[in-house]
């Protein structure tokens, strides 16, 4: 499995009280590994399997030791050290209701280049992911737009997950199924999935989406997931676990995507690797960060 997408240092603050504009507020700040595509590559190596993560980092001491958490992991990490941006980092705000607003500095990973894709990584028999947010940014598409390519000549399959709402509404909507034409698997959730077709309703949207992807995963947060095909009309879909979310848990989503691909890729029913999907999702909620805690591996 090859993922190519962004490395972050996750800054969550989570406070206690309502914000006090222009004041203090009391909060818990706890600093992770983050970044969707290297969480994704994380998840997807304490689940066994063998991972490769493309990508680009600051030379500072930040970068240094997410790096070196991945390599924790069992990762093959392929990162290009970039002298002049800083590693990325994002602000995770969560207010004391539990709402979420992310402040993100792309840094290095705004700067991957087509030239940083290491070409023995792109073999028919593996298979491609690609972050969201790398094709989104327009400093690191061209080298995203490159990777899909050189999968799609190599015989590799590809999926590909939406990035973030916000972003993705800036980027355009055809914008984004243009580049990622050729796409075997596209992962979306509700919000995702509105921008992309313009549907509220989650099984319609999938239906749309299937006119560009073969294959269509939607994340529906409480409500569950669904899996939709181009050569099926029924939609298969799962609940949600049950489950108390820690503080400050991050990444849920990138879980969720590490649990369906190797499922799903091994030939077991959508309704299995959805089944899975959901249980390693479950797990990233019940703990904090976004990363699996390598003491419990």
């Amino acid at each position: 499995m090859v993922v190519i997408g962004d490395l972050m240092t996750d800054a969550v603050a989570r406070a206690f009280h309502p914000l006090a504009r222009g004041s203090d507020t009391p909060a818990s700040v706890i600093t992770y590994g983050g970044g969707a595509g290297a969480n994704v590559a994380a998840w997807l190596a304490i689940e066994g399997t063998e991972t490769t993560f493309v990508g680009r980092r600051g030379s500072d001491i930040t970068g240094r030791t997410r790096e070196m958490e991945l390599m924790g992991y069992g990762i093959d990490s392929r990162l290009v050290m970039d002298p002049e941006r800083p590693t990325g980092t994002c602000v995770v705000m969560i207010t004391h209701r539990g709402d979420r607003t992310m402040l993100s500095d792309p840094g290095a990973n705004a700067r991957l280049q087509p030239e940083d894709l290491p070409r023995d990584v792109f073999a028919p028999d593996g298979h491609l992911h690609v972050s969201g947010y790398t094709l989104i940014n327009d400093d690191s598409r061209r080298a995203a737009r490159m990777a899909l390519r050189m999968a799609r000549e190599t015989g590799m399959s590809i999926s590909v997950d939406s990035g973030s709402h916000a972003p993705l509404e800036r980027a355009g909507a055809e914008n984004f199924l243009d580049w990622t034409n050729g796409a075997r698997l596209l992962f979306a959730n509700n919000d995702q999935a509105r921008v992309l077709t313009g549907r509220d309703e989650p099984e319609a949207a999938a239906k749309v989406l299937t006119a560009w992807f073969p294959n269509v995963v939607i994340k529906m947060g409480d409500e569950g997931a669904l899996w939709a095909s181009k050569t099926r009309d029924d939609i298969v879909t799962v609940p949600a676990e049950p489950v108390e979310p820690s503080p400050g848990s991050i990444g849920a989503g990138d879980a969720f995507i590490a649990g369906f691909l190797p499922a799903w890729l091994a030939g077991r029913h959508p309704k299995d690797a959805l089944g899975h999907a959901q249980t390693l999702a479950a797990r990233a909620l019940h703990q904090p960060g976004a990363r699996p805690d390598l003491g419990d591996a």
